[in-house]
């Protein structure tokens, strides 16, 4: 969502990437309150860092903990800022399949979409060392 988010957004100003520690698809559910918003994040896919190829990031943003928590170092200047989203998925597993699970993907893409408005300048502002910890779930570079 945060990649659909920084693509509709900010596409003038920021180059996002997305990815994950692993692979697990397209989340239908994301996709849905993605597309309700007005962002087709269809064309996106799940991939992992070494997948994106040789690019050299402005900012590396982890979005959950896990993330966080198993990010690699990134080369040169690339600046890791962590910003903690709940997961849906995660949040949502003990649900079943319909308008319950949607409200906490709605409340999530929300709370993305505030962020990512507030970007470049949010970044700065909560980027830390480059070498510190924490898997890349969003990447940017400033076009």
């Amino acid at each position: 969502m945060a990649e659909g988010w920084a693509r509709a957004l900010k596409g003038d100003i920021i180059e996002a990437y997305s990815a994950g520690i692993e692979k697990h698809g397209m989340n239908p559910h994301a996709l849905k309150v993605m597309a309700e918003a007005g962002v087709d994040i269809s064309r996106q896919s799940s991939k992992t860092p070494g997948e994106i190829g040789p690019v050299e990031f402005d900012y590396v943003v982890t979005v959950c903990g896990h993330a966080h928590e198993s990010c690699p170092v990134f080369p040169g200047k690339t600046k890791v800022v962590h910003v903690g989203f709940e997961d849906p998925p995660k949040l949502t597993k003990h649900l079943p399949d319909g308008e319950e699970k949607l409200v906490v993907y709605r409340r999530v893409r929300d709370q993305i979409r505030a962020f990512v408005e507030r970007m470049p300048e949010a970044l700065k502002s909560e980027a830390r060392n480059p070498n510190s910890e924490g898997s890349p779930n969003t990447e940017a570079r400033r076009r």
